[in-house]
C-alpha cells in the first residue's frame, strides 16, 4: 500500500469546541520587543490549538515547562486558534512569533512568502487519523455511491482520502462527485450527521476518530498504515524567521521547552491527559473526557523529529489529486537548535532535510 498525504492539525484536529477563546492576549505594537526592534524585554508570541494532536504545547503551556525554560529571557504570551490560516495570518501580521501548526498550513505559509516568511524548528506529533464507516462497509469497493465526510475541501484528510481513492481505482471531484461523494464539513458535525446517516463515514483526526468509533463506526484505515513505521506528521513547531534571526537564543529556549513537555508527555502520560483535559477546559469551558483522550492516545506518537519526508509526500499527494501547486521546500527546516538540544541531552539528533 502506497504512503499517503499531509496533515492539516487544523480541521485535522481541531476539537468539538466552538470558539476556543485566547488564553493570552497577543503582544500589542510597541512595549516588548519581540521583533527585535523595541527596547523592552523581548516578548514569545506562541500559537497553539486546544487539542490532543497538540498535547506536547498544551501540557507546555499547562504544566509551566515553556515558561521554566524560557526563565528571564522572554516573556510567554500564548493564543489559541481552532484553524490553522488564522494561526498563519498571525504569523504573517506580526502578531504571533510561533505556532505549532499542522503541515499544510506550514506548506502554505512557506510558498505564499516564496520561502521566507517561517521555518519549521521541531516536531511534536505524529499519527492519530483515521477512516471510519458503517459497520456493513468492509472493502473499499463498497464506498462507490458512499457520502464520506472530510473537515474541509483541500484540506490535509481530504487530500489523503482523495489520494487514496485515486490509487484505488475510485474517481472524486472537488464539487462532490464521482464514485465517491466527498462531503466537506467540520470535525464538530461529524458525529452527528454520521448518527443521523447523512454520512457513511469521515476521514478525521481524534478525538474524532474515537468519536465516531463510540457512535457505531468502525475503522476502516488506520492512515498509519499507510507510512513508513507508521510515522507521519500531523504537527510540528514553526517559528518565524524574523524572530529566529532576532532571537535565537530564545527559540533555543522554546525547542528545550517543546523537548521537556514531549518527555513529560511520554513518560507521565496520565498525568498530561489530564492536563490536556484540565487546559482545554479553562479555555473552552467544558474540559475533554479523560475517558476519551485515554482512547485516542494509542493512535498517537509524540516526537520531537518532524518527519520531513512525511510532509514532502503529503505535498505532492495534493498536486496528484489537482488540490496544490507543486512547492520547492528548499529551506523549510532549521534543526540547529533542536539538534543542539538533543545532542546536550545525549540524544540522537534528528537529520536536517
Amino acid at each position: 500500500m502506497r504512503r499517503l498525504p499531509l496533515r492539516r492539525v487544523v480541521s485535522l484536529a481541531t476539537l468539538a469546541v466552538v470558539g476556543a477563546a485566547a488564553l493570552g492576549t497577543t503582544a500589542a505594537c510597541g512595549g516588548d520587543d519581540s521583533a527585535g526592534g523595541g527596547s523592552g524585554p523581548v516578548t514569545l508570541r506562541l500559537g497553539y490549538f486546544p487539542n490532543i494532536t497538540h498535547a506536547p504545547a498544551v501540557v507546555g503551556v499547562e504544566k509551566g515547562i515553556f515558561a521554566e525554560k524560557l526563565g528571564d529571557s522572554a516573556k510567554l504570551e500564548t493564543k489559541t486558534f481552532n484553524a490553522g490560516p488564522a494561526a498563519i495570518e498571525a504569523i504573517f501580521s506580526g502578531a504571533l512569533d510561533a505556532t505549532y501548526i499542522g503541515p499544510n498550513p506550514t506548506v502554505n505559509a512557506f510558498s505564499k512568502s516564496k520561502g521566507e516568511a517561517v521555518r519549521v524548528i521541531s516536531g511534536a506529533a505524529s499519527g492519530g487519523v483515521a477512516l471510519v464507516v458503517k459497520p456493513e462497509i468492509t472493502s473499499v469497493e463498497q464506498l462507490r455511491g458512499k457520502k464520506i465526510a472530510t473537515p474541509q475541501l483541500g484540506n490535509t484528510q481530504d487530500v489523503a482520502l482523495r489520494y487514496w481513492l485515486k490509487e484505488k481505482g475510485l474517481k472524486t471531484t472537488k464539487e462532490g462527485g464521482g464514485d465517491v461523494k466527498i462531503v466537506p464539513q467540520e470535525n464538530a458535525q461529524t458525529v452527528e450527521t454520521f448518527t443521523s446517516g447523512a454520512i457513511d463515514g469521515a476521514w478525521v483526526p481524534e478525538p474524532f476518530v474515537s468519536r465516531l468509533v463510540n457512535a457505531g463506526g468502525k475503522v476502516l484505515v488506520d492512515e498509519r498504515d499507510l507510512w513508513p513505521d507508521k510515522k507521519f506528521v500531523i504537527t510540528n513547531l514553526i517559528v518565524s524567521t524574523t524572530f529566529l534571526t532576532a532571537h535565537p537564543d530564545v527559540v533555543k529556549k522554546l525547542v528545550e521547552g517543546q523537548v521537556a513537555a514531549n518527555e513529560f508527555v511520554n513518560t507521565k502520560p496520565d498525568e498530561a491527559q489530564q492536563a490536556i483535559s484540565d487546559h482545554i477546559g479553562k479555555i473552552t469551558g467544558k474540559p475533554l473526557d479523560v475517558k476519551l483522550i485515554k482512547q485516542a492516545w494509542p493512535t498517537l506518537e509524540f516526537t520531537n523529529d518532524p518527519i520531513a519526508a512525511s510532509l514532502k509526500t503529503g505535498l505532492d499527494h495534493a498536486v496528484a489529486v489537482e488540490l496544490t501547486q507543486p512547492v520547492d521546500l528548499n529551506g523549510l527546516y532549521d534543526l540547529t537548535h533542536l539538534n543542539e538540544v538533543l545532542k546536550g541531552q545525549g540524544r540522537a539528533e534528528v537529520t536536517q532535510p
